[in-house]
C-alpha cells in the first residue's frame, strides 16, 4: 500500500483517527489528503504534513480510495458535487456513513462504482475498534487490500459476504460500546452503593471490562466456558450469574439487538 493515495472527504473524529492510525504504519502525509469545510481542521490536518482544502474535487484528484466521512444526511449531496471529478478516474469509494446503500452512492456519482461499505464503531477514536466492510460487485482484490489496511490502522477488520449483514453489524459492534458503557454504568453505581467511591468502583470496571475482552480475544476457547471457569459452584459469582439469568438478561440483549437491526434497516430506507 506504500504507493497509494487516500482522499478523505470529511475530517471529524473518524477520518482524523483513521489518518492518524495510517500515518502510525507507515504511510506518508503526502499519501493523504483531506477535504473540509471546517477551517480548524484543516489547519489541524495541513499542520500533519497533509494536503487540506474545502474543494472536494480538488482533494480526490489521483486518488485510488475516497473515504467518504460524512454524516448520512450529508452523503448525496457530496457524492452529487463530486460526480463529474470522480468520474475521471473512478477510484475505490470506501463509505463510512451508516445506512447508506451501495445502490444509493452509485446513482449518487453517476456510475458503478467500486464501493466498500464500512461500518466502525467509536472505539476507532482510540484505535480498538471494529469494522465491518461489504464489497460491492466489482470491488477488485487490490482495493479490498486497500480497504483492509484503511481499517486496520483504527481497529479490526471483519469482512461480510452480503450488504444486508451490515445490520447485524450495526446490532453487535456499531451500537455495542453503548451496551457495555451502560452495563458500566450499572457496575460503577452498584459498587458505590456497595460502599467504595465512585472513584474506586470506576476503575476497577474498566479495567474489569478490559481485561475480560483481552481473555476473549487472546483465547479460541468458547466465551461460555471462559464465564464458567470463574463461576465456582456455590460461590458469590455463580450467584450474581443466577439473579442474571433469572431476571432474563439474554432476552433482553436479543431483544435489544433486534431492535437496532430493525432500525438500521428503517434508516437505510429513509437515506435511499
Amino acid at each position: 500500500m506504500v504507493d497509494k493515495t487516500l482522499a478523505f472527504i470529511g475530517g471529524g473524529n473518524m477520518a482524523g483517527s483513521i489518518i492518524g492510525g495510517l500515518l502510525n504504519r507507515g504511510f506518508e502525509p503526502a499519501q493523504l489528503r483531506v477535504s473540509d469545510i471546517v477551517e480548524a481542521n484543516r489547519d489541524r490536518f495541513s499542520e500533519m504534513g497533509l494536503f487540506a482544502s474545502d474543494d472536494s474535487s480538488l482533494v480526490i484528484q489521483g486518488a485510488d480510495a475516497v473515504i467518504l466521512a460524512v454524516k448520512p444526511q450529508q452523503l448525496k449531496d457530496v457524492c452529487e458535487s463530486i460526480a463529474p471529478a470522480l468520474q475521471q478516474n473512478r477510484p475505490l469509494l470506501i463509505s463510512i456513513a451508516a445506512g447508506v446503500e451501495v445502490a444509493a452512492i452509485q446513482q449518487w456519482v453517476g456510475y458503478d462504482a467500486a464501493v466498500v461499505r464500512c461500518m466502525p464503531n467509536t472505539p476507532a477514536l482510540v484505535l480498538t475498534g471494529a469494522s465491518g466492510l461489504y464489497a460491492a460487485p466489482g470491488v477488485s482484490d487490490e482495493q479490498r487490500e486497500l480497504a483492509t489496511a484503511a481499517l486496520e490502522a483504527v481497529g479490526i477488520v471483519v469482512w461480510v459476504d452480503s450488504e444486508e449483514k451490515l445490520h447485524a453489524v450495526t446490532a453487535v459492534s456499531g451500537s455495542g460500546p453503548a451496551y457495555m458503557f451502560l452495563m458500566m454504568e450499572a457496575m460503577v453505581t452498584a459498587g458505590h452503593s456497595l460502599g467504595l467511591s465512585p472513584e474506586t468502583a470506576r476503575e476497577l470496571t474498566a479495567q474489569t471490562a478490559l481485561g475480560a475482552a483481552r481473555m476473549v480475544q487472546g483465547n479460541d476457547e468458547d466465551i461460555a466456558e471462559l464465564r464458567r471457569r470463574v463461576t465456582s459452584p456455590g460461590g458469590t459469582t455463580e450467584r450474581a450469574i443466577r439473579v442474571f439469568e433469572e431476571r432474563g438478561l439474554r432476552r433482553i440483549f436479543e431483544d435489544a439487538m433486534e431492535a437496532c437491526d430493525k432500525r438500521s434497516r428503517e434508516l437505510g430506507e429513509e437515506l435511499r
